[in-house]
């Protein structure tokens, strides 16, 4: 297998951040000069790992939820019953990405409470317009030949629909999860400010007093988390994408 340079470097990124996780003192002295001399350098008031990891597994929750509520929706659209759902789905799921998150984490605060709740139900709303439509693309620009050949087999529209349709129209679909979770680990740092626990609690810290260096720290693991996301499913996509070939020839 050829090494690339993107490769390489995100593999060093990578082992920096493992390091940093293991060990933080090591990088005190370089983050040292990003505050002064008798402000803190390490964040210590959380850990950063179980931070990182409940920050991924509220984007993981919302992503599913949010995949299975837009591939739903894209199905029945596409579907004859329901056609003429097709531009209210749209205005739907389009409402999430116009409707600032911060609002609704405002709305939903005193429905739910402080925490994980509001922060789920924004990054659900926000996550749907992405998946919606690269389902909705998928689905609708498959081969009508293979369809045709697909009933003429003799399979009925729930087999038509699993064995065929949505295999085909899955490495799109993958794409569409992967940039709505993407822009989900991003939008869930704002969590912090109703009480999730997410990396933003390290920016949010470092925003209020000024700590540069506690800003730096929540943004750079904010991001390997948002790679480790994308590469995980760009493989996954790749793989799925192969794996279809023979459905379409």
């Amino acid at each position: 297998m050829q090494i690339t340079a993107g490769s390489l470097t995100r593999a060093l990124f990578g082992l920096g951040i493992l390091a940093f996780l293991a060990r933080p003192e090591w990088f005190e002295p370089a983050l040292r000069l990003l505050v002064d001399q008798n402000m803190p350098v390490i964040y210590l008031q959380g850990n950063l790992l179980s931070l990182l990891l409940q920050h991924l597994a509220l984007v993981l929750a919302a992503t599913m939820v949010a995949a299975i509520l837009a591939i739903s929706a894209a199905i029945f659209v596409t579907r004859p019953v329901g056609s003429d759902f097709l531009p209210i789905s749209r205005s739907i799921v389009s409402i999430g990405q116009t409707f600032p998150p911060v609002a609704v984490l405002a709305l939903c605060v005193p429905v739910l409470g402080f925490g994980n709740g509001p922060t789920l139900v924004a990054l659900i709303l926000y996550g749907l317009l992405p998946i919606f439509e690269n389902a909705l693309t998928a689905l609708r620009t498959i081969d009508p030949a293979v369809l045709d050949a697909a009933r003429g087999s003799g399979m009925s529209e729930p087999q038509k629909l699993m064995r065929v349709e949505l295999p085909l129209a899955m490495p799109l679909i993958i794409s569409g999860i992967r940039l709505s979770a993407v822009i989900s680990v991003a939008t869930a740092t704002i969590g912090s400010t109703v009480a999730a626990k997410t990396l933003g609690e390290v920016i949010v810290a470092g925003l209020q007093s000024y700590n540069y260096a506690f800003i730096l720290q929540g943004g750079v693991l904010v991001a390997a988390l948002a790679l480790l996301i994308h590469d995980t499913l760009m493989i996954v996509e790749y793989r799925v994408q192969r794996l279809r070939r023979p459905l379409s020839e």
